[in-house]
């Protein structure tokens, strides 16, 4: 291999490298929400995975099923990390696409 095509190659490592930060960036800014039981409870997201909000429709609040409360909130928190998760693969797995590297993203 010349020194010129390993020039070349590293800066285009290096803008792939750029490409990819400013991806996780942006994703990391994102906001996703997820509701559950037909909006009773609503969860949002950065995309850090940090729950930065939960709503709870009074109407849900039963001292007596409190169960079903917590099933709702799981419901809408798993929803949320999922969503996140899918638009991750879905943006980083652009740049890692085609190449053998396990453990990426």
């Amino acid at each position: 291999m010349k020194g010129g095509n390993m020039g070349n190659m590293m800066k285009q490592m290096q803008k792939m490298q750029k490409k990819m930060m400013a991806a996780q960036e942006e994703l990391h800014e994102m906001s996703f929400e997820s509701s559950a039981g037909g909006g009773m409870v609503t969860v949002v997201a950065n995309g850090k995975k940090e729950i930065t909000d939960v709503q709870i429709k009074e109407d849900v609040v039963d001292p007596d099923d409190v169960e079903m409360l917590q099933d709702l909130i799981l419901t809408a928190t798993n929803d949320v990390i999922k969503q996140i998760d899918d638009k991750t693969n879905e943006t980083m797995g652009q740049f890692t696409q085609g190449m053998n590297m396990p453990g990426m993203f």
